[in-house]
Protein backbone atom coordinates (compact mmCIF):
# COMPACT_ATOMS: atom_id res chain seq x y z
CA UNK A 1 0.00 0.00 0.00
CA UNK A 2 1.10 3.57 -0.44
CA UNK A 3 1.09 6.35 2.01
CA UNK A 4 3.02 8.59 3.50
CA UNK A 5 5.29 8.51 6.96
CA UNK A 6 4.23 11.29 9.13
CA UNK A 7 6.62 12.26 11.69
CA UNK A 8 6.24 14.62 14.57
CA UNK A 9 9.21 16.26 16.84
CA UNK A 10 9.14 17.32 20.18
CA UNK A 11 11.14 17.76 23.34
CA UNK A 12 10.61 15.15 26.12
CA UNK A 13 9.20 17.38 28.86
CA UNK A 14 7.08 19.34 26.48
CA UNK A 15 3.30 19.22 27.28
CA UNK A 16 0.17 19.74 25.29
CA UNK A 17 -2.95 20.31 27.00
CA UNK A 18 -1.49 19.01 30.42
CA UNK A 19 0.33 15.70 29.42
CA UNK A 20 3.31 14.73 27.73
CA UNK A 21 3.22 16.21 24.13
CA UNK A 22 4.57 12.55 22.73
CA UNK A 23 1.43 11.05 24.07
CA UNK A 24 -1.13 14.03 23.75
CA UNK A 25 -0.27 12.85 20.08
CA UNK A 26 -0.16 9.10 20.53
CA UNK A 27 -3.96 9.83 21.93
CA UNK A 28 -4.92 12.50 19.62
CA UNK A 29 -3.93 9.86 16.58
CA UNK A 30 -5.65 6.79 18.20
CA UNK A 31 -8.92 9.42 18.68
CA UNK A 32 -8.52 9.86 14.76
CA UNK A 33 -8.66 6.24 13.96
CA UNK A 34 -5.10 6.26 13.59
CA UNK A 35 -4.42 2.23 13.40
CA UNK A 36 -0.52 3.04 15.09
CA UNK A 37 2.24 5.04 16.21
CA UNK A 38 5.58 5.24 17.97
CA UNK A 39 7.48 7.26 20.05
CA UNK A 40 11.38 7.15 19.69
CA UNK A 41 13.44 9.01 22.59
CA UNK A 42 16.78 10.52 20.64
CA UNK A 43 20.34 10.50 22.33
CA UNK A 44 21.21 13.52 20.85
CA UNK A 45 19.64 16.45 18.79
CA UNK A 46 19.05 20.45 18.10
CA UNK A 47 16.23 22.32 16.72
CA UNK A 48 15.46 25.27 15.27
CA UNK A 49 17.09 27.06 18.22
CA UNK A 50 20.78 25.54 17.49
CA UNK A 51 20.79 24.27 21.05
CA UNK A 52 22.49 20.78 21.17
CA UNK A 53 20.63 18.48 23.86
CA UNK A 54 22.16 15.10 24.82
CA UNK A 55 21.73 12.16 26.70
CA UNK A 56 24.00 11.87 29.83
CA UNK A 57 24.30 9.78 32.45
CA UNK A 58 24.53 12.34 35.44
CA UNK A 59 21.99 14.67 33.85
CA UNK A 60 18.16 14.73 34.71
CA UNK A 61 15.52 13.29 31.89
CA UNK A 62 13.24 15.52 29.43
CA UNK A 63 15.62 17.47 27.45
CA UNK A 64 16.18 15.37 24.70
CA UNK A 65 13.95 14.98 21.29
CA UNK A 66 11.55 12.87 20.79
CA UNK A 67 9.97 11.38 17.22
CA UNK A 68 6.60 10.35 17.22
CA UNK A 69 5.54 8.62 13.75
CA UNK A 70 2.95 7.10 11.84
CA UNK A 71 2.60 5.17 8.88
CA UNK A 72 -0.65 6.23 7.14
CA UNK A 73 -2.61 6.67 3.96
CA UNK A 74 -2.34 10.36 3.05
CA UNK A 75 -5.88 10.84 4.08
CA UNK A 76 -5.10 9.62 7.72
CA UNK A 77 -2.76 11.83 7.18
CA UNK A 78 -4.04 14.74 6.36
CA UNK A 79 -7.34 14.02 9.12
CA UNK A 80 -4.29 13.92 11.92
CA UNK A 81 -2.95 17.23 10.83
CA UNK A 82 -6.22 18.81 10.77
CA UNK A 83 -7.31 17.74 13.80
CA UNK A 84 -4.03 18.83 15.65
CA UNK A 85 -4.19 22.42 13.71
CA UNK A 86 -7.83 22.72 15.35
CA UNK A 87 -6.34 22.07 18.69
CA UNK A 88 -4.32 25.28 18.44
CA UNK A 89 -1.13 24.04 19.06
CA UNK A 90 2.86 24.71 17.36
CA UNK A 91 4.12 21.29 15.87
CA UNK A 92 7.35 20.34 13.72
CA UNK A 93 6.25 17.82 11.13
CA UNK A 94 7.74 15.95 8.31
CA UNK A 95 5.64 13.80 6.06
CA UNK A 96 7.61 11.63 2.87
CA UNK A 97 5.77 9.39 0.74
CA UNK A 98 6.21 5.22 1.45
CA UNK A 99 5.19 2.11 0.67
CA UNK A 100 4.17 -0.21 2.94
CA UNK A 101 2.62 -3.58 4.63
CA UNK A 102 2.27 -7.04 6.47
CA UNK A 103 3.84 -9.99 5.25
CA UNK A 104 1.96 -12.99 5.59
CA UNK A 105 -1.26 -11.75 7.62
Amino acid sequence: MNGCYLKFYVQEKRRLHGILAYEWILEQAKKAGIHGGSAFRAIAGYGRHGVLHEDHFYELAGDLPVEVGFAVTEEDAQRLLDLLAAEQVSLFYVRFPIEFGVINE
